[in-house]
């Protein structure tokens, strides 16, 4: 159980970010189209060159490589890859409560990536993520895809892993009810800044 810390990271537009998550908190980022966040996650990942420091616990970021980095502050990009024949192919461990939690039907091992909606991938992506065991979370929009009824089992379902695993957590989000909803913290990216907002339960 370790922290999330952002120290004056800097990239692109983005100026001097400075940000601490606790293990098990949810902190939810959202601004417009276009002002960085996604950008801002891949940093945190060390995807993209950036300037400033992330550090997880004691680790800073760059006293790794970067496979190691990836693995333990784990992103779900909107858009996933696969690069396996099938579901069960890309999961590590036993899944079986994740997925039925999630909606799916016992033999979505065997499933061909080919026959998955974009909806589907997207759930299957977070349980992909989780059964890694990471030890934080970058989610870009983890529910984009999905109707009202599988937005509300994927929320539930990372909220209970979250908390269950203590993962520091930065959630990206548009819908200011699901901010309500999921978030401890909420910040906005405002003129090249995060400012903070009141989370209303």
């Amino acid at each position: 159980m370790a922290k999330l810390n952002l120290h004056r990271v800097t990239i692109g537009q983005l100026q001097e970010i400075d940000l601490t998550i606790s293990p098990g908190e949810i902190v939810c980022l959202s601004g417009p189209s276009g002002c960085g966040k996604t950008r801002l996650l891949r940093a945190i990942a060390d995807l993209e060159p950036h300037s400033g420091h992330v550090q997880l616990g004691k680790i800073r970021q760059g006293e790794v490589p970067g496979h190691r980095w990836r693995a333990a502050v784990m992103l779900v990009p909107a858009e996933s890859a696969w690069w396996h024949d099938t579901v069960g192919a890309h999961l590590v461990g036993n899944n079986t409560s994740a997925l039925e939690q999630l909606g799916f039907d016992d033999d979505v091992c065997q499933w061909p990536i080919a026959r998955l909606s974009s909806g589907e991938k997207h759930r299957l992506a977070l349980v992909r993520a989780l059964s890694r065991r990471p030890a934080a979370l970058l989610l870009d929009e983890p529910t984009a895809n999905l109707d009202r009824e599988n937005t509300a089992k994927v929320e539930t379902w990372l909220r209970t892993i979250i908390r269950e695993q203590q993962l520091p957590t930065l959630w990206v989000a548009h819908h200011e009810d699901q901010i309500q909803r999921v978030a401890d913290r909420h910040f906005v990216i405002v003129d090249k800044h995060i400012e903070a907002r009141e989370v209303s339960r």
